[in-house]
């Protein structure tokens, strides 16, 4: 099934963690971390509606202040989320900076940020350009089950992980796709037309079998319409689930963290997941509270993710690119 996205991680293995996700059929794109993120060009950045941040250690965060520059006078809002601390670090950033003429700028570029607890509370406040990014306290809003964002065409769920400060692991999900079969649509008299996007909301929306739809199209230069029953349609419909995409970065070896990793990525389409070090460097990864190459590949084995792509290399195995993979790859064979 071709998913509705495409996915490119913004650097290198050996470089920065972040992870550009572009929706291909609307003006959206979503990032993971804020690390050193001037790979992307400015139209891939000015498409991004959201942005999920997992901690803000420097190579995750380094980014924000590149973003902004890039955004200003752009009459466009950002939503970003992050662990405990990210409103008072986001608007440590924006008040370092002098904003007097602001208010001459076009586009009232705006910031709203979601502090996620473990809780379940997310902490939100609005940073509007003209209003010089002072912090505007925003109400309260509950994730118990860390969905964070809910919309038509996505969701993105958040975990807590442990990498001796807490920082949170994402997965993206998409809704279920209605495929339809063209051949049996044929079969039936009918042809394809806008009118299938209707047919697709009803499917979706779990409407009854006697729901009337309205198909219409144009053939040999006249409109042609008819109207069916839902029921009618269905030997033409299939349902299936959309794809699922898991985010997790900068996280120690033990057993709580293994499991909520799990969870979060379970059955995943694909798992993006750090691979720092060689498993014979496992004492040391523990220290640094990374995973190991073998550790990743084995959490995404008991994941039952479909792909695993590894990133966030530790520079100490430049050249050895070839080896961390190679162990990631025989850990999620189960080998």
């Amino acid at each position: 099934m071709r998913p509705t996205f495409t996915l490119q991680l913004v650097n290198p293995p050996f470089g920065d963690p972040g992870l550009h996700v572009d929706f291909l059929f609307e003006k959206r794109a979503l990032l993971f971390d804020l690390g050193d993120i001037r790979a992307l060009p400015p139209r891939k950045l000015l498409r991004i509606s959201h942005v999920f941040v997992s901690h803000t250690h420097m190579d995750h965060f380094f980014g924000f202040d590149w973003l902004l520059r890039i955004s200003l006078g752009r009459a466009h809002t950002i939503e970003l989320f992050g662990p405990p601390g990210i409103l008072a670090q986001v608007e440590a950033k924006l008040s370092a900076y002098t904003w007097n003429l602001v208010h001459n700028y076009a586009g009232n570029f705006t910031l709203v940020v979601g502090e996620w607890h473990a809780d379940g509370r997310l902490e939100r406040a609005r940073f509007a350009c003209r209003e010089r990014f002072r912090r505007e306290p925003l109400p309260p809003a509950h994730c118990p089950d860390g969905l964070l964002v809910e919309q038509k065409n996505f969701r993105v769920r958040a975990a807590f992980l442990d990498h001796e400060v807490p920082v949170l692991g994402f997965a993206l999900d998409e809704p279920r796709h209605v495929n339809l079969w063209k051949n049996r649509l044929q079969d039936m008299g009918l042809q394809v037309g806008p009118w299938l996007q209707g047919l697709k909301q009803a499917v979706l929306a779990g409407a009854k079998d006697d729901t009337p739809i309205h198909a219409q199209w144009k053939s040999e230069g006249r409109t042609v319409e008819r109207t069916l029953a839902l029921a009618d349609l269905k030997p033409a419909i299939t349902i299936v689930p959309g794809n699922r995409i898991a985010y997790v970065t900068d996280v120690v070896h033990h057993a709580e963290n293994v499991q909520r990793i799990v969870t979060l990525a379970r059955d995943a389409d694909v798992l993006f997941i750090e691979a720092v070090f060689l498993d014979a460097d496992a004492e040391h990864a523990a220290r640094k509270f990374h995973l190991t190459a073998k550790q990743a590949g084995s959490i995404a084995c008991t994941a039952g993710a479909r792909q695993v792509i590894p990133f966030h290399f530790s520079p100490r195995y430049t050249g050895r690119e070839a080896e961390l993979r190679l162990e990631l790859a025989q850990a999620f064979r189960g080998g």
